[in-house]
């Protein structure tokens, strides 16, 4: 089976869930070409397991985030089953390239198999959808959702220059985006909401995602009345993540947030309402105030 993966970039490497989008194509049976946006991290695309060939598309365009410019200079290289990751960019350039191939696109997957079939949560997460493909289409993968390939590959890189084909249409992008961990793509989250008391006191849980590797996110209730930052959202409003591990503390667990979080692999649930909805769909629950919990759970891991 032909198939494309759109590579995903962090800083000046190639991002992990890039390998997860690999896994995902392998585990089709495919070979599939490795498509680099602006050919940062191309050399480490190429030693991913199962990518037959790596093509850094590079480009003035690429000097900053512009979807519609990216896509201009990548459709065509992208050829056969298009995966990209679920992520704000990947979702943004996977709609162009699918809207100029003029074939069907299905964002968020958390499934695949061999068909094409096609498995993605709907209805806020309270049923799943399979749809089946025939032919080219572009899809969408969570991070966090597929198995990672492993490393040891060894294929070749191929450079297409697009400078003189693309140009630019963002000339500059000024960003106050904090320096942490996007919890769309983070594989363990700790999150506050209204129950640990103000604004100030996430710098608790942002002491414990240090600790760990978090992101920090929030339920809607504390980004609409603390001015927490909109990307720190987790729920039916804001993002839908699928990590490792989401740690709740002080979330109650509306029906809006559980649709953003309730996919992830193991939910830790910290309350001190024994009976807030959280619970019920937590794999572990600690039923104290946070001021009781957070403290014990950083001392904990600090002495790791």
């Amino acid at each position: 089976m032909e198939c494309t993966v759109i590579a995903e970039t962090s800083g000046n490497s190639i991002h992990p869930i890039t390998a997860q989008l690999v896994g995902a194509a392998s585990s089709l049976g495919a070979a599939p070409t490795v498509v680099v946006p602006g050919g940062i991290g191309a050399e480490d695309a190429a030693s991913i397991d199962g990518v037959s060939k790596v093509v850094s598309v590079v480009g003035d365009c690429f000097s900053t985030f512009d979807g519609g410019a990216w896509a201009s200079a990548i459709t065509s290289q992208c050829s056969g089953v298009v995966i990209a990751g679920a992520t704000s960019i990947g979702r943004e350039v996977a709609s162009r390239v699918a809207a100029k191939k003029g074939i069907p696109i299905i964002q968020d997957a958390t499934g695949l198999a061999s068909g094409i079939t096609i498995t993605r949560p709907i209805y806020s997460g309270k049923a799943v959808e399979t749809s089946t493909v025939s032919g080219d289409c572009v899809i969408t993968l969570r991070a966090n959702a597929f198995d990672a390939a492993g490393s040891g590959g060894s294929a070749a890189v191929n450079v297409v220059d697009q400078s003189a084909d693309v140009s630019i249409a963002v000339k500059e992008a000024i960003s106050k985006a904090s320096e942490r961990l996007d919890v769309s793509e983070a594989d363990i989250i700790i999150s506050g909401g209204r129950g640990i008391g103000e604004k100030d006191n996430f710098s608790h849980l942002e002491e414990v995602a240090d600790l760990i590797g978090a992101a920090v996110g929030a339920s809607r209730a504390v980004v609409d009345e603390w001015g927490m930052p909109h990307s720190m959202q987790v729920g039916q409003t804001g993002k839908t993540v699928t990590p490792s591990l989401y740690i709740a503390v002080g979330i109650s667990g509306a029906i809006q947030h559980l649709a953003g979080m309730r996919s992830s692999k193991y939910i830790v649930a910290i309350n001190k309402d024994p009976d807030a909805p959280i619970f019920g769909v937590a794999d572990y629950g600690i039923v104290a105030t946070w001021e009781e919990a957070v403290p014990a759970l950083k001392s904990a891991l600090a002495a790791l």
